[in-house]
């Protein structure tokens, strides 16, 4: 998955990203500081910021189909994130020193779970089900993510918001609306279903990553998740058996392309845009990701790949993107 789900709740935890994901830690009640007043106003760098994260997060599902045109699914999310998680492992060494990238075993154990869930899991099946999907139709059944974090926060006790409920009702009724064309055979339902269990997955390593003892840095974390999850996919693609008949020489330019722009400016520096974003600006401003990237990456799918844009598409994006405003305009203020 590529783009980030937000977690809606107002509470302690790590805030998960359709990129690596990091962690965000809520300050307590105590009046802020003149510092951290002036650190949290809008700025120039801070809309730059954001900018990068609408434009690279909302590009990577254009990314992903353009990769798997010649790149077996598996095999090239695996390595894509077995080599950004390797960059990011680095450049903590480099900045921060190897002392940062020391973990407990409990905390490893719970990166690589939480990797297995976002990575394998939520983003292995989206690449997987874009060889036979639209991109911009897998953005919008993943832009219904913070829908099943609230339900799944709901079940385990902490009650949502009236606003709450009703936007994951929105974005469940915009969810059947995006399954029309694979119902009527406009697109593979297979590929539907499997985007579907994707944003599930998703949602439970968002939901699990605040409650399990993960690393203190949230660099190192996302470095130990990207690596676990990209191993575990590119075991996945061999059992799968996607290296037969792969060969390398034949993988288009474009793909090739693509794929760099997925590691390098997909999982690492919009991702620092994004960590760096928690730390500057107001996380309600940060969150409105969630439902800027699908109308990003159903805009870049039209105009690159000309994908149709259908009405069940545009309906039902519409109401997955009210659904999501509406669950982050409103818990975000609990």
């Amino acid at each position: 998955m590529t783009s980030p789900a937000v977690d809606p709740a107002p509470e302690v935890q790590q805030t998960t990203t359709p990129e690596p994901r990091t962690t965000t830690t809520t300050t307590t009640t105590k009046p802020t500081t003149t510092a951290t007043a002036r650190a949290r106003r809008i700025t120039g760098a801070v809309w730059a910021a954001l900018g990068i994260v609408y434009v690279v997060w909302g590009s990577t599902y254009l990314g992903i189909r353009i990769v798997v045109e010649t790149v077996p699914p598996f095999l090239s999310g695996g390595a894509r994130f077995v080599t950004a998680g390797l960059l990011l492992t680095g450049i903590i060494a480099w900045r921060q020193g190897p002392a940062a990238l020391k973990v407990t075993r409990r905390q490893l154990a719970s990166a690589v779970l939480v990797g297995l869930l976002l990575i394998l899991g939520g983003n292995g099946l989206v690449v997987l089900a874009e060889t036979s999907i639209p991109s911009g139709l897998a953005a919008l059944l993943i832009a219904v993510v913070p829908a099943w974090v609230v339900v799944l926060k709901a079940v385990s006790g902490d009650r949502p918001t009236l606003g709450g409920t009703a936007g994951v009702l929105l974005g469940l009724a915009g969810l059947a609306v995006l399954t029309l064309p694979g119902l009527s055979g406009d697109v593979r339902i297979g590929g539907v279903l499997l985007v579907v269990a994707a944003t599930l997955c998703w949602s439970v390593g968002s939901f699990s990553s605040s409650r399990l003892p993960m690393p203190a840095n949230p660099f190192t974390a996302s470095a130990y998740e990207m690596i676990a999850g990209g191993l575990a996919g590119l075991a996945v693609g061999l059992i799968r058996g996607e290296q037969h008949g792969f060969d390398v020489s034949e993988v288009s330019t474009r793909s090739w392309v693509a794929l760099a722009y997925l590691v390098v400016f997909g999982s690492l520096i919009a991702f620092t845009a994004y960590a760096w974003l928690l730390q500057a600006a107001p996380i309600s401003l940060v969150a409105t990701y969630a439902y800027v990237n699908p109308v990003v990456a159903v805009a870049l799918g039209a105009l690159v790949l000309n994908e149709t844009l259908t009405w069940p598409l545009l309906l039902g994006g519409a109401i997955v993107v009210a659904g999501v405003w509406l669950i982050v305009s409103t818990e975000r203020r609990r």
